[in-house]
């Protein structure tokens, strides 16, 4: 797989990664590591989405039913 991002960085904690699997069908090629050792994988366009709305400051979290702002 072809690294493209590693997001954090800062330490040695295995932080996520981001990947393309050009072996991997499309709707599977781009591949998010997390540091637990888990992965999920998506299409570009699928990608591109999340991407596109992040840009937009659209996507906030919810936990125990407090949204919480990905921009701060």
């Amino acid at each position: 797989m072809e690294p493209v991002a590693t997001f954090c960085g800062n330490c040695n904690c295995g932080c996520p990664q981001l990947f393309v699997d050009e072996t991997a069908p499309a709707e599977r090629s781009i591949v998010i590591n997390d540091d637990f050792g888990q992965q999920a994988r998506l299409s570009a366009d699928q990608f591109g989405s999340i991407v596109e709305d992040a840009e937009a400051g659209k996507p906030d979290f919810v936990v125990a039913g407090e949204v919480i702002p990905v921009r701060g």
